[in-house]
């Protein structure tokens, strides 16, 4: 038996917040958690559509039932999984520049910096992008996920991307997944390789919070 693999084309989808005009100072680009769907998590950051930024939100590329279940089968999507995983790292990779490409193409020449949110899974989703992808991220946020034990930070390309934009750690003070034991370790592996980072906990489980949401909004402003 041989594994082969075959580039093909696929329809994405993304929903957005905002419209792009002259007072458009920033691009948002959020990603939602293993098992959500794009337009419910881009629903949390309707507050912060106030005409400065544009608030993207890809959805994973693969979907799948959330419950066999007749009477209720919701759907949510998935960034990746571990089978097959490196290739699907490059797909979305390549999907998350081909969005924020397509959402520049029809913007007019105004600097804008690029932020990159990603809530649980979606926060090694962001890692990755800001780490390998084409697009230079301004903005690295964490939230309620871990960052890619993978990643290499040695000395190079990569570990020098991730220095160059700001890194904040979000997280519940009473999540059950992100526990203060694995902020610890993230904390020491970025020290440990000269990544600058600050950290945001709250008052919350494993959940967006729109206080903190505004804070970030404040100070990115």
């Amino acid at each position: 038996m041989q594994e082969h693999h075959l580039a093909v084309a696929k329809t994405a989808r993304y929903y957005s917040l905002g419209e792009p005009g002259p007072a458009t100072r920033q691009l948002w680009f959020v990603c939602h958690g293993y098992g959500q769907l794009a337009g419910r998590f881009l629903r949390h950051f309707e507050p912060l559509d106030d005409g400065s930024r544009v608030i993207i939100a890809p959805e994973g590329l693969s979907r799948f039932y959330l419950s066999e279940s007749p009477a209720e089968r919701r759907v949510g999507a998935s960034w990746m999984t571990r089978e097959d995983r490196l290739v699907e790292i490059e797909d979305y990779v390549r999907y998350l520049d081909a969005v924020h490409d397509h959402v520049r193409g029809g913007m007019r020449s105004e600097p804008v910096s690029v932020h990159a949110i990603g809530f649980s899974q979606g926060a090694a989703t962001v890692s990755r992008w800001a780490a390998l992808g084409k697009t230079h991220v301004d903005r690295l946020v964490l939230w309620g996920g871990e960052f890619p034990p993978d990643l290499d930070l040695t000395p190079g390309m990569v570990a020098e991307r991730l220095r160059s934009a700001r890194l904040t750690l979000v997280y519940g003070r009473a999540d059950e997944l992100i526990t203060p034991k694995v902020v610890r370790q993230i904390g020491e592996r970025l020290r440990a390789s000269g990544v600058p980072y600050e950290e945001m906990p709250f008052d919350g489980g494993h959940e967006l919070n729109e206080t903190v949401l505004k804070q970030l909004a404040v100070a990115d402003a």
